[in-house]
């Protein structure tokens, strides 16, 4: 079940399956070419003997035949340049597609009408559809391609996010420099609402950071000395000195970037089944149009009639909704991902997460804070909570010890100021005590409360340690006033997590390498479906293995440890990269540590699937029924497709793909 993702990262894609190819300069000559091609269209449409009929006029005078002649071929050599280059690369490639169905189309009418203008087949032209066919085209074209473009965007967005300029800090004061010159181990200011120039580590002042734009984290990020910034960030409201880490392509904007752009030109499974649909269609479309043609010529209809019906088969039949279908659902998909923060490294591995039947989570620093904090709290002897809290921190102030940290974070959490304490004293696998408010305080172990035969008599304390927490006592005076039950906190978002998945119909696991307690505890509080405890980080991989023989699976990690159960599960998610955006062994990155973004994750791949799955049935379905009506097959009924209104027709299922791929939302 293992897939080789080194492989599958160094791949460049194809050129053909680009889809994110189009250009601005492009786009600027589709218009100009649909602005000369209908502008010369006018007087086609005046000079056309049908169109006149219609508009009960007649314009007639020596040679007219001869200047919509030269009209034509202008808008014909002009506004279809596109379409005739197009089939040339096409059948290079020989990956007939959109471009040979126009370009056969237009030339089998061009080459029909100039003959009947010279006098070589009897009949009447049709120049006027030949002209409106290739206006419409070219509009078409140019919404599909400002499409692409608009779902494009995002990364220029992301490039306009940062700024060109930094106060670089040297002797004393600041001088402005471009970006481009910093280099690691410079040292910027970073003044009150501007953007962070580069990736680093603050080194002095402390603010808090806007990283919406860039992590999809909403709330301001506070950054004291020692945290790290992204660059791009927009500070807060303190100054802060940030020495830089990473410049140019190693920062984590710039690999965002870089990953946004690869995977909206890998290659989907879906955009392979489009390719081949968009094939067969060349093939169905060139063949019916060669059967219609001469069907319509057996039963005596006229060659100019036959011609119509076969260039409005091939109008019709152009896969340019086909073609629009998957690159544009992809390209919206990628840049909304980018946007919320989860960065996808494999897009075959993204649509797959819409079949997962089970998520596996890495415990420590994934479903939980990764640090020690205060669970539960009892009182003794009518003490209150606050006080138990206030005063048991106000003596481990002064200890470094992991369970000390984690009661002072505790009060601080609750708002709780310390007490002043004397004569501290610290006694290793003991405790720690000192004196406040003229009482001697403790935080001790239960070896010291057994030492000295203080008995809780609270069965309490006994469910905790089973549940594999640290249980410490508070003492005032020898007298037992409470209790204090630590362990890895599990973070707030993780059972909302949990719950989203489960509404999805997929089974939550949880793998770690603490003791079955803990596990069982944490697995309790989530409500996980299973977990495995007492498994070391070379076992991960296997266990993986072990669930995948029943479900198709995604590992969710910090991506260090868990690297090879991440490139064994079906899906690899690397949560919490922060700025180490190339988590190597993951199929999908998240930039923040929010468990629940995993969810996000899989529900936007069902929702990117359904989207691909609808504009390609439309797609697909809209030629179904059309192709036969542009053959004619009503005709007996008096309803007849004419090449123009078969283009509006094709134009109009292309616009509803791509207003239905860009309506796809996180």
């Amino acid at each position: 079940m293992g897939h080789d993702h080194g492989e599958q990262h160094r791949e460049k894609p194809p050129e053909a399956h680009r889809p994110g190819a189009p250009h601005h300069h492009a786009l600027e000559d589709f218009r100009r070419r649909f602005i000369v091609s209908t502008i010369l269209t006018v007087p086609i449409l005046l000079l056309s003997p049908p169109v006149q009929a219609l508009l009960g006029i007649t314009i007639t005078f020596p040679g007219s035949d001869y200047l919509l002649l030269a009209l034509a071929t202008v808008v014909y050599l002009y506004g279809g340049w596109p379409f005739l280059t197009g089939i040339v690369s096409e059948l290079r490639d020989r990956m007939p597609g959109m471009m040979t169905l126009i370009a056969v189309a237009i030339t089998v009418a061009y080459v029909y009408s100039s003959a009947v203008v010279l006098g070589i087949v009897g009949g009447e032209g049709f120049f006027w559809e030949l002209a409106t066919l290739i206006d419409i085209m070219l509009l078409g074209h140019w919404v599909e391609m400002r499409s692409v473009l608009g779902a494009s965007r995002a990364l220029e967005e992301l490039v306009r996010v940062m700024p060109s300029e930094a106060h670089l800090v040297r002797d004393g004061g600041t001088e402005d420099v471009p970006v481009d010159r910093l280099t690691p181990g410079d040292r910027v200011l970073v003044r009150p609402g501007e953007k962070v120039p580069v990736d680093g580590v603050v080194v002095e002042g402390a603010t808090s950071v806007n990283e919406a734009m860039l992590t999809g984290e909403s709330r301001p990020v506070e950054k004291r000395p020692g945290d790290g910034v992204i660059g791009g960030a927009i500070n807060g409201e303190g100054s802060v000195v940030v020495e830089v880490r990473k410049t140019g392509a190693e920062t984590y904007i710039a690999q965002v970037i870089d990953l946004v752009r690869k995977a909206q030109e890998s290659r989907s499974r879906t955009q392979d089944l489009a390719n081949r649909a968009a094939f067969l269609l060349v093939v169905i479309a060139l063949s019916v149009g060669a059967v219609t043609f001469a069907a319509w010529l057996v039963l005596g209809e006229g060659a100019g009639f036959a011609v119509e019906r076969a260039a409005t088969v091939m109008v019709i039949a152009c896969p340019h909704a086909l073609g629009l279908a998957v690159p544009l659902v992809v390209a919206v998909s990628t840049a909304l991902a980018a946007k919320s923060g989860f960065l996808i490294r494999d897009r075959t591995a993204f649509e797959r997460a819409k079949d997962l039947q089970a998520v596996v989570f890495d415990k420590t620093g994934t479903l939980t804070l990764g640090k020690f904090g205060v669970t539960d709290i009892l009182t003794f002897g009518g003490a209150a909570e606050e006080d138990v809290v206030r005063r048991a921190a106000s003596v481990e102030a002064h200890s470094e010890h992991p369970i000390a940290r984690g009661v002072v974070r505790s009060a601080e959490d609750r708002g709780l100021s310390l007490l002043p304490l004397e004569g501290f004293r610290a006694s290793p696998g003991v405790g720690v005590e000192g004196e406040t408010d003229g009482r001697r305080v403790g935080v001790v172990s239960p070896g010291y409360l057994a030492e000295r035969g203080i008995e809780t008599g609270d069965e309490r304390v006994g469910a905790l340690q089973r549940q594999g927490k640290t249980v410490v006592f508070l003492l005032e005076d020898d007298r037992l006033t409470g209790a204090l039950a630590l362990a890895d906190i599990i973070r707030p978002e993780s059972g909302e997590a949990v719950r989203r998945l489960k509404a999805m119909g997929i089974r939550c696991m949880m793998l770690t390498g603490d003791n079955q307690d803990v596990a069982a505890w944490v697995a309790g509080e989530l409500g996980l479906d299973e977990f495995f405890a007492g498994v070391l980080p070379h076992e991960k991989a296997a266990k993986i293995q072990e669930v995948q023989r029943r479900y198709r699976v995604a590992m969710v990690g910090d991506g260090i440890n868990d690297a090879p159960a991440l490139v064994q599960a079906d899906l690899g998610v690397a949560i919490g990269a922060g700025t180490d955006v190339a988590v190597e062994s993951a199929d999908i990155v998240l930039v923040r540590n929010d468990p629940r973004d995993a969810a996000a994750v899989i529900d936007l791949s069902k929702k990117t699937y359904r989207k691909m799955f609808q504009n390609l049935l439309w797609a697909t379905g809209y030629n179904a029924v059309a192709i036969p009506l542009a053959a004619g097959v009503l005709f007996g009924a008096g309803i007849v497709l004419t090449p123009a209104a078969g283009a509006v027709l094709m134009s109009a299922s292309t616009v509803i793909v791509a207003v239905n791929a860009r309506m796809l939302r996180v």
